[in-house]
């Protein structure tokens, strides 16, 4: 009697288990798990059938959103109480970091955490999961390249490319906010002030490109993955320029919703799955995404980039502390004296 009342009991809380969300005891995650991410769609959908295949039992669901749109849609679902999201994969750490403060953000020791060669937070809130560059470009079929600027400050102080230049929009990308913070932490705001003076461009990646294709810009700030992607799928002749004075680094993360705020308190399978982008599997999709890895032992380069410890070799510091605790004023600063003089 005792041994079928041990058994009944066992049964039940693995019933329960399986109905909560949680992961199986094979280390399979189910039940659903929503990913709020900024990453380029086609990228989400090539993750999004590597996930399916490797976790079958788990329905995975990716939410896009541009990194303004993503804090915005947080925020206010904060608001109501509770999130519609279990994970987020967003563009850069200042975010987590400020999730993070306000105890959003749910705590896990992810067990390939010593294979990365990039920052992670020690006590498990937050890992880097790809890392994008922010670079310039030009068109050699349009412009000598000893003809355009190879530097930032270059960028931005060139007379000979002005109103011929584009960047993309710290107010609402998450990339192009952590490059502004990088280019104000080295030059300081007078640099937001060149860009006014240079008469530069705020746009898309996608639209500066296509431009540069044109010829109408001779050079623009863009992040390395979107001209290697043009150049494997297009067979675009635009170039990559990295700066001299710097490669602007952008660790994005990933990170899991505390039970409190996520939307299905599955953070069991959450782990499961962090761990799969980690991972060398995972982080074989991340590069193929013409993104670089994150990890120490992975050799592989996106398609026609820089070995990424040339990169490294070659970066602008960058203060995350900075780029969250000094957000507001930085994009202040950036409206004041560059998208207001449109």
């Amino acid at each position: 009697m005792k041994n079928f009342m041990c058994f009944t009991l066992i049964l039940a809380l693995a019933t329960a288990a399986v109905f909560a969300g949680g992961s199986s005891d094979k280390g399979q995650p189910s039940g659903k798990i929503t990913i709020y991410t900024s990453m380029y769609e086609d990228v989400i959908k090539s993750l999004d059938g590597a996930l399916k295949k490797q976790f079958p039992q788990c329905e995975i669901e990716f939410v896009y959103g541009g990194t303004g749109q993503i804090q915005a849609r947080v925020a206010a679902e904060q608001a109501a109480g509770k999130l519609g999201c279990d994970m987020l994969l967003v563009a850069e750490p200042s975010y987590s970091l400020e999730l993070k403060e306000k105890k959003m953000l749910h705590r896990f020791i992810s067990a390939q955490a010593g294979n990365l060669a990039f920052d992670y937070d020690k006590k498990g809130y937050w890992y880097p999961v790809r890392v994008s560059n922010m670079v310039l470009a030009y068109n050699p079929g349009k412009n000598n390249k000893n003809s355009v600027p190879d530097s930032f400050n270059d960028f931005a102080h060139n007379a000979s490319v002005s109103g011929a230049v584009s960047m993309s929009n710290p107010l609402s990308s998450g990339t192009a906010m952590a490059a502004a913070a990088a280019l104000r932490d080295k030059y300081g705001y007078g640099y937001f002030e060149a860009l006014g003076r240079q008469n530069v461009k705020i746009e898309s990646g996608a639209a500066a490109l296509a431009k540069l294709e044109t010829g109408e810009y001779k050079v623009v700030m863009v992040l390395e993955e979107s001209v290697l992607k043009k150049r494997q799928e297009e067979s675009s002749k635009l170039e990559v320029i990295y700066p001299a004075d710097g490669i602007i680094i952008i660790p994005s993360t990933i990170m899991t919703i505390v039970k409190k705020w996520s939307a299905h308190n599955n953070t069991k399978s959450a782990e499961i799955i962090t761990d799969w982008f980690l991972s060398y599997d995972g982080q074989k999709a991340i590069v193929a995404g013409w993104m670089h890895s994150v990890r120490k032992d992975f050799d592989v380069t996106p398609y026609d980039s820089i070995p990424t410890s040339q990169i490294q070799a070659n970066s602008m510091p960058l203060n995350w502390e900075n780029c969250f605790r000094q957000r507001g004023e930085i994009q202040a600063k950036f409206e004041d004296f560059v998208t207001h003089k449109k």
